[in-house]
């Protein structure tokens, strides 16, 4: 099996000084637990969902020949709606029509997951991405793909808030990516690919 992972800095792990990020993490585990897998970080730093949309049918079939048991796993939003000249990077509607062309190239091609964007240290920000995810969810469940919302269960979560205060406003470090990762592992989505158990690594 070999699994891409596409987003922006959180799919990257940027923040993490173990370089893993959540991707690196929950691959590790199900490696350790006896799944032979490949994975792809595909994640770039400040991208946003049309950017990504431009390159995933290029990248894809560059790591994911027909010949193996590909797989992807979607994350992003969380630069789309970053303030900026008055207006966010891409509009809920823009993003929306990007989540919905991703899933249109992808599903007839490979299994596929999506992951919410991710919270950061800024309340008017949160604010647009909760918007943004339950439209997410429901073009997701329109089209039959599982999605997780880990943005709302970090907004809780004292680990993943401290260490990005304290790093960037935005990025965690390591406990935090572990945080991140643990929930998507807990994800029956996730399990159906890779059943596991045991300490996450």
């Amino acid at each position: 099996m070999r699994i891409c992972f596409l987003g922006e800095s959180f799919v990257n792990g940027t923040g993490d000084p173990a370089c893993l990020g959540w991707p690196g993490r929950i691959c590790a585990h199900a490696i350790a637990q006896g799944h032979d897998i490949t994975h792809y970080n595909l994640g770039i730093r400040g991208e946003t969902s049309s950017a990504l949309l431009d390159r995933a049918p290029r990248e894809l079939p560059l790591r994911l020949p027909e010949d193996c048991d590909g797989r992807v796993i979607y994350s992003f939003g969380t630069n789309d709606m970053t303030w900026h000249d008055d207006a966010t990077r891409v509009s809920v509607a823009a993003s929306l029509q990007n989540l919905e062309a991703l899933l249109a190239w992808t599903q007839p091609r490979y299994p596929v997951l999506v992951v919410s964007p991710c919270p950061v240290d800024d309340v008017a920000h949160v604010d647009r991405l909760v918007a943004l995810v339950e439209q997410m969810a429901i073009v997701c469940q329109q089209r039959q793909v599982p999605f997780l919302d880990v943005l709302t269960p970090l907004q809780q979560n004292a680990v993943w808030l401290t260490e990005a205060k304290a790093y960037d406003g935005a990025h965690p470090r390591a406990a935090g990516y572990q945080a991140l990762a643990a929930l998507v592992e807990a994800w029956e989505a996730w399990q159906t690919w890779f059943p596991s158990g045991g300490e996450l690594l």
